[in-house]
């Protein structure tokens, strides 16, 4: 039987940038967020490889009224607007999409639900196997023997499915699937500010279509005076008659929306191979360029889910960028002669590339940490040591004045090894600090955003591909992840060290860095480590003192604005300063907005 799926663009896009955000968020070389295009490649490729469909949408959202506005103008009234950040990704999406000839579909007026709902319809007219592929759970009414609901979902680090067909609703829920439009016409829903009847929830609106199957026969009982509804039900549902049958309406997915429905239009065809490279560059998604090959001849065609593992065909390392021949490896270290031996391997080259397994002793003091296990990088070989087996060991090595320790956040790593009787030495090479000073404007420091910006190397990616010394898979557990998590930093730390310091040598800022910034780390880290005492309860007064005038600030603030509004929100703020109150503006592009104003001058975007 030939299969369809139906992607919920607008969904996977959401569900994918708050999977891959915060300080992970992935960026292109000019501020353009890519984190949510990169996670919704990752979904559909996953999805194609599991499903292997002969037939592919994607719908999307119109930002337009719909029918459902127009019966309800508070309709999904209470939702918050698209973060700026995911916005811009967007019209990214639908050019990769596109260069990969798949089909997009939009329609003023209709959401993508309703999309889904009219192409499941066809599908399953068509004698076609149907797959729907989003967050969204309002699609379970849509779910049949034929047509089945497949919900993305983060588990342990892992992105995996929960699949919902006519059976799997009626283990879950006890109810047909169709019949779940009666139950949101009763319960509502808040996230689309659907109202419902007030005060009835989900359980009880789940028993009340068990017993009488619509909200239509529901009020029929009660005017024939059935006894089985009675009490504060009875009222609550005598009062919110009106609103529940609109609520009905508002959750009923439209399974008959003006699209034009051609099979032909659907199939999967062969990317654009060109474009598509081109894309993958701007983004910098250089794993799925590796991935599926696109820098070689042939053609990508249906069986884009297929990975090529040569190593041979990929292009060489160019201007420090990871390649698939770079993969480490792990070895655990349990015998003190395979130490020693590393040991003097270091000891000779006078230099190490090391990595803190570390565990929280208490949640309320950031440093209060305990290292577990040290990480150190040769040759592409990452070796985990118990530091409490070796303690001794580590000592005499992070003691040695001679040997260059290159590390991530060494001043944490100063106290740590203070706390465990350890005089460190010539911690002098912080990834973090070199990527500061490269890039003192970003906020995004961590190792894995500095191996994307810095060699183009994906962490996730690499991991996916990695494997261990004994060629066993990663992933098998969260704890093992975790684990491989902290040994690829160690690797990523030693690849670092080279690139970053070519950078700083490139800006004339090494001098800088190994003569001020450096040597600055082992005096705030004493300083931190030998603490200072502090009256608590005249800092928690000037604390209250301080909340008490920013209060004051922001109710002027409002008055000034004439209204309330998020003051963090540069975009909000830029709407009231130059829009509202109509402030100079000196100079608009596209994405950002540059002003002056009374010699102040900022930039927002």
């Amino acid at each position: 039987m030939e299969k369809l799926v139906v992607i919920d663009g607008n969904s996977i896009l959401n569900r994918a940038f708050y999977g891959i955000m915060g300080s992970k968020m992935l960026q292109t070389s000019d501020g353009t967020y890519t984190n949510a295009v990169y996670g919704f490649l990752a979904i559909m490729f996953k999805m194609l490889e599991d499903i292997n469909p002969n037939y592919l949408v994607v719908a999307f959202d119109v930002k337009s009224p719909t029918k459902r506005h127009e019966l309800y103008k508070d309709y999904k009234g209470t939702r918050k607007g698209m973060p700026d950040e995911l916005a811009e990704q967007m019209p990214i999406i639908k050019r990769v999409l596109t260069a990969m000839n798949i089909k997009i579909i939009e329609k003023a007026g209709y959401e993508a639900d309703d999309i889904l709902g009219t192409l499941a319809n066809f599908g399953e007219s068509e004698g076609l196997e149907v797959t729907l592929l989003t967050g969204d759970r309002d699609s379970f009414q849509l779910a049949t023997d034929k047509v089945t609901i497949r919900i993305p979902h983060t588990k342990q680090g892992k992105t995996e499915v929960d699949n919902y067909d006519r059976t799997k609703v009626l283990e879950v829920y006890g109810v047909e699937p169709k019949a779940l439009i009666e139950v949101k016409g009763l319960m509502g829903d808040s996230s689309d500010n659907i109202p419902g009847v007030a005060g009835i929830g989900e359980k009880t609106a789940l028993n009340l279509i068990k017993s009488f199957g619509t909200i239509e026969e529901i009020y029929k009982k009660i005017d024939e005076g059935e006894p089985t509804i009675k009490g504060k039900v009875k009222e609550k549902l005598l009062a919110d008659k009106e609103m529940a049958f609109l609520s009905k309406t508002l959750g009923t997915i439209d399974t008959n929306a003006p699209i034009d429905k051609d099979l032909s239009d659907f199939k999967l065809k062969d990317w654009n191979k060109n474009e598509v490279l081109k894309i993958f560059r701007e983004l910098r998604f250089n794993r799925y360029i590796q991935r599926f090959n696109l820098t070689s001849e042939g053609d990508i065609g249906e069986n884009i889910t297929k990975e090529t593992n040569s190593e041979n065909e990929l292009e060489e390392s160019k201007n420090g960028k990871i390649e698939l021949e770079d993969l480490f490896k792990i070895c655990k270290i349990q015998e003190k002669e395979k130490l020693d031996e590393i040991f003097e391997r270091i000891f000779n080259d006078k230099i190490v590339y090391y990595f803190f397994e570390k565990k929280d002793t208490d949640e309320v003091n950031p440093i209060s940490k305990k290292i577990i296990s040290v990480k150190i990088c040769i040759d592409n070989i990452v070796y985990s040591v118990s530091f409490e087996d070796f303690k001794n060991e580590f000592k005499n090595l992070f003691e040695n004045d001679e040997i260059l320790k290159c590390g991530y956040e060494q001043k944490i790593d100063y106290i740590l090894l203070k706390q465990e009787g350890i005089e460190p030495k010539n911690l002098m090479f912080d990834v973090r600090i070199s990527a500061y000073l490269l890039n003192s404007n970003s906020n995004q420091y961590d190792l894995e955003n500095l191996a994307y910006t810095y060699l183009e190397l994906d962490i996730n990616e690499l991991l996916k591909q990695n494997v261990t010394n004994e060629q066993t898979s990663l992933f098998e557990t969260s704890e093992e992840k975790e684990n491989t998590d902290n040994e690829v930093y160690a690797y990523v730390i030693s690849k670092l060290k080279v690139k970053l310091e070519q950078e700083l040598e490139k800006i004339g800022s090494l001098k800088l860095f190994n003569e001020i910034e450096m040597p600055l780390v082992e005096v705030l880290a004493e300083m931190q480590f030998t603490g200072m005492y502090a009256d608590e309860k005249e800092i928690m007064k000037f604390g209250n003192s301080l909340k008490s005038h920013l209060e004051e600030l922001r109710i002027d603030i409002y008055n000034l604005a004439g209204g309330e509004f998020n003051i963090n929100s540069t975009k909000q703020l830029g709407e009231i300063l130059f829009e509202k109150l109509r402030l100079p503006v000196q100079k608009k592009t596209k994405s950002r907005l540059f002003y002056r104003c009374r010699g102040f001058r900022k930039i927002e975007g």
